[in-house]
């Protein structure tokens, strides 16, 4: 009787550990880190490729009939902090990249402020073409692209997100008010079961506009430099 009463719980156990939905190797040989992070930046290579084929995809756009390119992302794929800005302007769908002359070169002053180089960040938009005009696009466009732009952050994975003007704040938050009324306090959204940290500020192209707001941009941008410091996080 004790015999089997024995078999029978191992044969419980083993139902159990089957059951789990992980499965774990077991091996005597060290673990190879170095491959495990190239193969992390394969993964991501790929799933940023096919959202991009699912973005070029996209039927009756007047965004994308609009515009000469699209502007999926750049920067370092496994950097802890993603900037999303709002759209491509005219510089940069002409030459394929993210936050080019004037606007670029802002942001690049704004990060130095902080100690962080544009070559350590990952930045996109919240809308990946040109709108026409460069006008604003609506919130029924920033809606469509958003489902797009929240499996972009699941892919990066950053552990801050910076959004930079009102098209970015509605496309990841859902806000839709002003910006002004938003900015400046940290805010979450949850992702694929993960929890991402939000900072909302102005946008470079908002702030050559009306430079006077850059005094609430530094602000924010201290909040970031803290929220780096809290995380420990190295960049």
């Amino acid at each position: 009787m004790t015999k089997n009463a024995i078999n029978q719980k191992g044969k419980l156990d083993e139902i159990l550990i089957n059951s789990i939905e992980a499965k774990f190797d077991f091996s005597k040989k060290p673990i190879n880190r170095f491959n495990a992070v190239k193969n992390n930046n394969e993964d991501k290579t790929k799933l940023l490729e096919k959202l991009k084929n699912r973005l070029n995809s996209i039927e009756n756009c007047n965004l994308k009939n609009n515009s000469k390119n699209l502007i999926l992302g750049e920067g370092n794929m496994d950097s802890p902090i993603m900037v999303i800005g709002e759209t491509p302007g005219i510089e940069e769908d002409k030459f394929k990249t993210v936050f080019r002359g004037e606007i670029g070169e802002l942001l690049d002053k704004m990060l130095l402020a902080i100690k962080i180089t544009r070559q350590k960040i990952y930045c996109t938009y919240a809308v990946n073409f040109r709108p026409p005009e460069d006008r604003k696009p609506t919130s029924q466009e920033i809606k469509k692209y958003s489902v797009f732009l929240k499996q972009h952050i699941s892919i990066i994975d950053p552990k801050i997100v910076i959004l930079m003007g009102s098209s970015a704040m509605e496309a990841v938050s859902g806000i839709s008010g002003k910006i002004s009324s938003e900015r400046g306090e940290w805010k979450e959204v949850i992702l694929n079961g993960r929890t991402y940290p939000l900072m909302i500020t102005f946008n470079p192209s908002y702030l050559i506009r009306f430079p006077e707001n850059k005094k609430y941009s530094w602000e924010d941008l201290k909040k970031i430099r803290q929220k780096i410091i809290d995380l420990n996080l190295k960049i």
